[in-house]
This record gives C-alpha cells, structure tokens and sequence, in this order.
C-alpha cells in the first residue's frame, strides 16, 4: 500500500504543470527564510525558557514546580480546561450542525457572534464580567444576597476561558460540515434512521477530525489564557490563580529561576498538545492519502 501512494503521488507531481513550479534554488531559498525565522522567533524563545528553568540547578528548579502554589496552579488550569474545552465541543458541533444544515434567519448574526472573540481582546472579555458578575455589577447585588461567586472564583475563569476558546471548534467543523452535504443524512432519514443514529453514525465518523483538530486548538488555548482570566481571578495565591497568572506574579517579584521553571510546565503541555495535534493531521493525510488511492 505505501509503494502505492509513493507511485500515486509521484504520478500526480509529474503531471503538475512547469508554469507553476519552481527551481530547487527558490525552493530552497523559501525553506531557509521559514525555518530561520522559526528558528529565531519560535525555537530561540523555547529553548531559552528551559535554559533559564535550569540555570541554578535542577534542585532549585524541581522547588519551584513542586511549590503548593505552584501545584494548585497547575490543577487550576487543568481543571478549566477540561470544563472549558466539552463546552466549547457540545456548542460547536450544535452550532456548525446548525449552519451548515439548516437555513434560518439570522445565520449570519451567529456566525459572526461565534467569530467575536477573535475580534474582542480577551481584557475587554474580563471586564464584561466584571461588570456583569462583581460586586458592583448589574448581578453583583443579586449573587451576593444568594451567597454566590462568578468573578474571583472558578466560574468566572471557566466563563472567560469559555468566551475566548469559543470559536475554534465551531471554525473548525462549519466547512468540514458545508463540504459533506446533507445528501447521506437525507438518504439515512429516508432509510428511517433517527436523528440519533444519523449523528452517531454518519455526521460523526465525516467530521471527527475536525472535531479533534478544533478540541486540541481549544484546549491549547485554554491553558495559556491569561488576559481574560487575570481580569476575573483575582489574582488570589493558591485559589485562583493559573499558571500564566502564577508565571506573571513570579516574575513581578523577580523570581526569575523560579518563573521560568512554571513557565516550562507550560511549555510542555503546549508542546504536547502540539505532537496530539500533528497526530491527528498525519493520520487525516494519511486516510485522505489512501482514499485517493482506493
């Protein structure tokens, strides 16, 4: 099977027109300009972090990370996330469902209401809550008489990190959904199948990883919030605060070592996420690859 790709594909780049490809020396030229300004504007900063991390010992760097503080941070911005990023999924399958198979008015408000947080800076997000949900709100009254906490608590973290992942699931599934149709669900609706088992059997497997690509997104995201969720925590030691919140005190008190060392905890996830993520788009271009081929 994989001699039968290579020769499919080997066949596809033959057949490309010479207008448009180009000569090793360009190509090379191009690769060279990407990878050194990855190098320098990507690669030089991540590094840098563990070298700092590291710089006065590994005892020094394991305090820092295995510092309560440091700990309840950690479980913190885990724990957002995992509330966060199903949200964001259930709404982004409901609502790329929605656009991509229904005709109603006001789609395109929707649409541009799920776009919002990329337009909105995730402070101006934090302060929306705070005028909402603090103690001088429009709710704030209301939720202190019934001894309830949105803003300064995890509610408010999970309501802010809500708002600014929320488009990347949706983003991702819309034109993954545009582009399979409706004609398989109408065959299976005309089959009898309910809407359940449609759902479950064919919208599902056609758009999973899109469903994937857009949960990793958002989680990653998720984790390295910061502006909206500073706005909403409080800034309170080993409560409310997440590991962007924690790197940031750190290093306001000149903790740098100590800053650095949390600061590759985060790195690591991110970097993790990234390796799942690369997962699921090798294995999408290999599915995509012998699809072809069949």
């Amino acid at each position: 099977m994989a001699g039968a790709v290579t020769a499919h594909l080997s066949q596809e780049a033959s057949k490309r027109p010479k207008h448009i490809t180009e000569s090793a020396g360009v190509k090379w030229t191009l690769i060279s300009i990407a990878m050194l300004f990855l190098g320098l504007a990507v690669a030089m900063p991540l590094i840098s972090v563990f070298v700092e991390a590291f710089k006065k010992g590994f005892d020094v760097y394991k305090a820092a990370i295995t510092d309560p503080d440091a700990l309840s941070a950690l479980r913190l911005t885990l724990l957002v996330a995992l509330i966060a990023v199903p949200l964001n999924a259930v709404f982004g399958i409901a609502a790329a469902w929605a656009i991509s198979k229904f005709r109603f008015k006001g789609k395109n408000l929707l649409i541009t209401l799920i776009d919002l947080p990329f337009a909105v800076s995730p402070v101006i997000s934090g302060m929306i809550y705070i005028l909402l949900f603090g103690a001088q709100g429009f709710l704030g009254p209301w939720l202190d008489e019934h001894d309830i906490k949105i803003v300064f608590a995890l509610p408010g973290i999970v309501l802010a990190t809500i708002f600014v992942t929320v488009p990347f699931v949706a983003r991702e599934l819309i034109p993954h959904m545009q582009a399979q149709g409706v004609q398989e669900e109408e065959a299976a609706a005309s089959l009898g199948a309910k809407g359940w088992q449609i759902f479950w059997r064919i919208t599902l497997p056609n758009i999973k990883w899109g469903l994937l690509y857009g949960i990793i997104l958002s989680n990653a995201r998720a984790m390295g919030e910061f502006g909206a969720v500073s706005v909403v925590s409080g800034h309170i030691r080993g409560e409310t605060n997440t590991l962007p919140l924690h790197i940031e005190i750190l290093y306001n008190e000149y903790q740098f070592s100590a800053s650095f060392a949390v600061a590759s905890l985060l790195v690591m996830l991110a970097v993790l996420t990234l390796l799942v993520k690369a997962l699921f788009e090798w294995k999408t271009n290999q599915n995509a690859s012998r699809e072809k081929v069949e």
